[in-house]
């Protein structure tokens, strides 16, 4: 096995363990997470004024010479592929992709190819300094396969556990446009009903409740008030279709990041999203509310009207704030601008 090592100087008042010693002042381009620094440690390949330490609450003095022996990334099995992508942003560290609707983030027994991380292993290369020991992209947050928009996703060690942390705190910025049926209102009696539902000013609406895999249907999300996982989804009225009004594109926006949240909080208050066939459930209008146009599109979309159309976090090596945003794709704006004609009188 091939090696490379990274050898540095323990600064002054340094933290009284080794591992939170040594992930301080490692040097930035050595692109070594916390967690894989302790892993280090653990497996001998950390050395302290030539001794090795396999002690990660081992205590280390100011001056101490650190030499880490780090085995170079190995190649994921998973085969890189020529697929093409939508680069928003990309850097030594980190690339940010838009990601359209059909395509899997990551292998799984139903989809080994064809996903996100297949096209990243061919279109990074090289590039990919190694997330935990492995060449391969590193996957901090994902959407659904029908879901289209933006991710970011690391290149690097250091960045990996960086962007990980924070989609943990909740701290990153993500909105998403949804396509619903009904019309959220603070004035709907039926809504104000729901348990979980309440509105904030601005006619905002939110939803809280906790989420866990459904008893029955396991790719299904349940919505409990006790056990399961907090979540939190803000939504807010953008448009209204219809005469009268029987659609609504909403602006929603996650304070967690839990499987299906948005899908699953909208259907719950009762507001299903276009398309989604786990939770959305075709719905049958009045005759005259859309134009034959308007009804042959919302027939004809077989996806979940949802898109991850802004994305904001703090850099992870840098410090710098960045915030990306990507337009509707075409089929959600086709669809739109067809529920805008007007109903035939």
């Amino acid at each position: 096995m091939s090696t490379t090592s990274v050898r540095f100087r323990i600064d002054e008042a340094p933290p009284a363990r080794l591992d939170k010693a040594v992930a301080r002042d490692v040097p930035v381009d050595a692109s070594l997470s916390r967690s894989r620094l302790s892993k280090l440690i653990i497996d001998g390949a950390v050395t302290v004024d030539g001794v090795v330490v396999t002690n990660p609450k081992a205590k280390v003095t100011e001056g101490a010479d650190v030499l880490i022996t780090v085995p170079v990334a190995e190649d994921s099995h998973i085969l890189p592929e020529d697929i093409p992508l939508e680069v928003v942003y990309e850097d030594d560290d980190l690339i940010v992709v838009n990601k359209p609707a059909g395509m899997v983030v990551h292998p799984a027994p139903g989809s080994p190819s064809g996903t996100l991380v297949n096209a990243l292993l061919h279109h990074c290369g090289d590039s990919l300094s190694g997330v935990g020991g492995m060449k391969r992209p590193g996957i901090v947050h994902r959407i659904d396969k029908e879901t289209s928009g933006l991710l970011v996703v690391a290149k690097s060690d250091k960045a990996h556990h960086g962007l990980a942390d924070q989609f943990a705190d909740h701290s990153t910025e993500r909105y998403y446009k949804a396509l619903v049926y009904g019309v959220p209102d603070a004035n709907d009696p039926r809504l104000r009903g729901i348990r979980g539902a309440s509105f904030e000013s601005s006619n905002i609406l939110r939803m809280t409740t906790q989420l866990a895999r459904h008893k029955t249907d396991r790719q299904r999300q349940a919505v409990l008030f006790q056990g399961g996982r907090h979540a939190v989804t803000r939504a807010r009225t953008v448009d209204r279709y219809g005469q009268p009004q029987v659609l609504a594109l909403m602006e929603c926006w996650l304070e967690t990041g839990r499987t299906h949240q948005i899908r699953v909080h909208m259907s719950h208050a009762g507001h299903g999203l276009v398309g989604d066939p786990t939770y959305g459930g075709k719905r049958k209008l009045p005759k005259k509310s859309l134009s034959e146009a308007g009804f042959a599109a919302l027939d004809g979309f077989k996806r979940q009207a949802l898109h991850a159309a802004v994305l904001g976090f703090v850099h992870p090596i840098s410090g710098e704030k960045m915030r990306f945003e990507a337009p509707l794709p075409a089929d959600m704006a086709d669809l739109i601008t067809a529920l805008e004609r007007p109903a035939e009188a």
